[in-house]
C-alpha cells in the first residue's frame, strides 16, 4: 500500500502539485513513521517550491533513519548547492556517490558543485563523465553546457545545446543558453579583432 502511495505522490510532484505531495507524503507516515521515502518525496518537493528549510529538516530526518540513503543524500547535496554552499553540496554528493556509485544524477550535481566550488576542469570531467552515462539527459547536458560557457568555452557549449535542443526542441533553458552563447562568443570574436 504504502509503495503505490509513493508512487502516487511522485505523480503529483511530477505534475507541479508538491502541496498534494507532501500531504500523501504524510498520509504515509501516519502508517508508518519510519517510511524514509516518504521524508525523501517531502524533502524533493519542498526544494521544488525553494522552501530550503522545510526540505533539509525532512532530508535530515530520512539520513537519522538511513545515514547512508543515496536519495536523501543526492537532495540534501543538491539544497546546499542550490544554496550556494558548494563545499558542503560536494562532501554531501561525494558521500551519495560512494553509496550509489556511477548514478548520472548525483554525478550532474557533483559535477556543477566542484565547478562552482572552484575545480572548474575537475568540475566538468565529472559532468562529462555523467553525459557519457546518460548521453540524452537534458538536464546533463545543458548544465555541462552553463559551465563551458562560464569558461568561454563557446563552441563546445553551442555543440552541446545544439544537442540539447535536437533531443528536446522545446527546451526554453538550451534554447536561452544557446542564444546567451552565441551573442558571447560574437562579442569576444569582435574583443579579439579590435586588440
Amino acid at each position: 500500500m504504502l509503495d503505490e502511495l509513493l508512487k502516487e505522490a511522485d505523480q503529483l510532484k511530477l505534475a507541479g502539485r508538491h502541496e498534494e505531495a507532501i500531504a500523501l507524503s504524510n498520509k504515509m507516515l501516519i502508517s508508518d513513521l519510519d517510511f524514509i521515502e516518504a521524508y525523501e518525496e517531502i524533502g524533493d518537493n519542498y526544494l521544488s517550491m525553494r522552501e530550503y528549510d522545510k526540505a533539509k529538516k525532512a532530508l535530515k530526518h530520512a539520513l537519522k533513519l538511513n545515514p547512508t540513503s543515496p536519495n536523501a543524500l543526492y537532495l540534501l547535496g543538491f539544497l546546499y548547492s542550490s544554496l550556494g554552499d558548494f563545499d558542503r553540496s560536494i562532501e554531501t554528493l561525494e558521500t551519495a556517490n560512494r553509496v550509489q556509485p556511477h548514478h548520472p544524477e548525483i554525478l550532474r550535481c557533483l559535477g556543477w558543485s566542484v565547478f562552482h566550488g572552484g575545480e572548474r576542469k575537475r568540475g566538468l570531467v565529472i559532468l562529462e563523465r555523467a553525459k557519457a552515462m546518460a548521453p540524452q539527459d537534458t538536464l546533463i547536458i545543458c548544465d555541462l553546457a552553463v559551465c563551458y560557457l562560464n569558461d568561454r568555452e563557446f563552441d563546445r557549449t553551442i555543440e552541446l545545446l545544439d544537442h540539447a535542443l535536437q533531443i528536446d526542441p522545446s527546451n526554453e533553458k538550451a534554447k536561452d543558453c544557446l542564444e546567451t552563447a552565441k551573442f558571447f562568443k560574437t562579442e569576444f570574436s569582435k574583443l579579439k579583432k579590435s586588440k
